[in-house]
């Protein structure tokens, strides 16, 4: 697949009040800011989200809009879904 079409899991935290630019980067994810804790549970949820994504052997661009809110709610991201 065409690398400028990838789908990735975001994660923005805005607590982060200690000076620290915190950057996580991985498979289908990329978490920016944040609180040190913060920041960890961002990257405990995107990793629960890709073990998800393997154990379905699926990809994030393989999955629907109901399988990924499926999981996000596995894995405990808040999502809003879409009503309409």
């Amino acid at each position: 697949m065409n690398r400028l079409y990838r789908r990735v899991l975001l994660g923005l935290g805005f607590d982060g009040k200690d000076g620290h630019v915190r950057l996580s980067k991985g498979k289908n994810f990329r978490l920016l800011g944040g609180s040190e804790k913060t920041h960890k549970v961002m990257q405990d949820k995107a990793i629960r989200f890709n073990e998800q994504l393997t154990k379905r052997k699926k990809t994030l661009d393989d999955i629907n809009d109901k399988e990924f809110h499926e999981i996000a709610r596995e894995v405990g991201l808040n999502v809003q879904e879409d009503k309409g």
